[in-house]
């Protein structure tokens, strides 16, 4: 038993040791580790006392400009941008006939739709009335078709006599005219548009020999843009519902507010467009019929059509009218066409279309040149005839989502709790309500409140909806 407590203090004595040793070896790693201050060398005199002072160099990001910084975010968002736009142009190019046949089926459907609502609301079933005008519409466009090119070919002999007779008289006009323009002057003209067009022999052949694709890719432009309109004149409202699925639901509530109004504009787009067209084209062809014009019917009709091309429609019939007018009659009666075109073209401007389109579908000069051009580059005539739509509609939907996000961004009032409203009642309420001998006919009678307060719409929006 005395060796345990000397043993123990050996024990003692030697952590004793063992903590020093620990203690000194973290001492010289701390050394170790401390930086050695640099001291300049003896041999390097200091700087002089004018020598400027350097500054330290700023940050990179702080040292582009502001604007500059902005200009570069905003720059790889436009050329994201750019890039989606590209591929869905591409997308578009590779299915131009579906695009272009549902474009179509679109419009007519803006135009044959409220037929059907009104033959709904005389309590007509909707499958009838959606067959009875799909049924009238085609058949009525059809047989303007079959109008037009009845009367050409009625005429088309009559028409090349007189293109013969009225060039040897626009001949015989140049030669007497005081411009100087000699006979051999009028038999080059001649001489190279015969060799233009025998150079190009080729290209109009092979060109012949591409109208049957041309022809079957027509008739299933057709087809398409038939079972388009159908179906849209049917389930319209069963076809946007499910498209309102594929929107987020963060964004779904404003789609859903856009698409009615949308809908209205290109309605009262292509109503008001038909029926400025139609007036356009029956005052131009009593023109043209009392100036004894041929083939009066049949630029009316053209004229019609051009119609629904903006601007460029208009001027490119009108030219026409002028041309068969000077090429069959005589400079005086193209004069006079000239301005029965410009006069009914001056009134369609500023009564017709103000009047009728009114300010709800009313679009820029600008932007109609602009659109015209690109859906031309794009599309061809489809394009140029669906342009000024797509921006009509496209100023819609941005204005009231515009709206829309300006009214959600205001603060809403907060949600009143159905049991302050039940204890700011006037005390003759309370009293008559506690005097009732049936407390379940009072509880019937207090309307349930809702749990979360609707959105406001915003005071430009309109209500209803537009579809049916």
């Amino acid at each position: 038993m005395s060796k345990v407590p000397a043993w123990l203090g050996q024990v003692g004595a030697e952590l004793t040791r063992i903590g020093e040793r620990l203690d000194q070896r973290r001492a010289e790693a701390e050394e170790d580790d401390r930086p050695v201050p640099r001291t300049a060398p003896e041999n390097v005199p200091p700087p002089p006392a004018y020598a400027p002072s350097v500054s330290a160099k700023p940050d990179p990001v702080a040292a582009i400009p502001w604007g500059m910084r902005v200009a570069g975010e905003a720059a790889w968002r436009l050329l994201v941008l750019a890039g989606l736009v590209w591929v869905l142009m591409r997308v578009i190019g590779a299915v131009q006939l579906v695009v272009m046949a549902f474009a179509a089926g679109l419009l007519i459907t803006a135009l044959l739709q409220p037929t059907v609502a009104w033959l709904k609301r005389h309590g007509m079933p909707r499958g009838l009335a959606t067959a009875l005008t799909a049924v009238a519409g085609f058949v009525l466009m059809g047989l303007v078709g079959w109008f037009v090119v009845w009367q050409v070919m009625e005429n088309i002999d009559d028409l090349s006599n007189r293109v013969t007779d009225g060039i040897n008289e626009l001949k015989r006009w140049l030669l007497d005219s005081p411009f100087h323009v000699t006979e051999g002057q009028i038999n080059d003209i001649a001489k190279t548009l015969s060799d233009a067009v025998g150079s190009n022999t080729e290209k109009i052949t092979s060109a012949g020999l591409q109208g049957l694709t041309v022809i079957v890719e027509l008739l299933t432009g057709i087809v398409l843009a038939m079972f388009s309109t159908l179906f849209l004149l049917y389930d319209g409202r069963k076809i946007w519902h499910w498209t309102l699925k594929l929107v987020p639901a963060q964004a779904r509530e404003g789609v859903a507010g856009a698409g009615p109004r949308a809908w209205r504009t290109l309605t009262a787009y292509v109503r008001g467009t038909v029926l400025v067209a139609l007036i356009d084209a029956l005052f131009i062809g009593l023109g043209l019929y009392f100036l004894n014009v041929p083939l009066a019917v049949p630029l009316a009709v053209f004229i019609f059509l051009g119609a629904f091309i903006p601007l460029v429609g208009a001027l490119v019939s009108g030219a026409l009218a002028v041309v068969v007018a000077l090429v069959t009659q005589d400079v005086f009666t193209a004069l006079m066409v000239l301005c029965v075109v410009l006069g009914v073209q001056q009134i369609e401007g500023h009564v017709l279309q103000p009047f009728i389109l009114g300010r709800a579908v009313r679009v820029h000069p600008l932007a109609v040149v602009l659109s015209v051009a690109i859906g031309s580059l794009v599309a061809g005539i489809g394009g140029a005839v669906v342009a000024v739509p797509v921006v009509a509609v496209t100023n819609t939907v941005v204005g009231y989502l515009r709206a829309y996000s300006a009214e959600q961004a205001l603060p809403r009032p907060p949600a009143q709790d159905p049991a302050d409203s039940s204890s700011s009642a006037s005390p003759s309420s309370s009293a008559s309500s506690a005097s009732s001998s049936s407390p379940s006919a009072a509880e019937a009678q207090a309307p349930e409140a809702p749990a979360v307060a609707p959105a406001a719409r915003p005071a430009t929006a309109e209500a209803g909806d537009g579809r049916e």
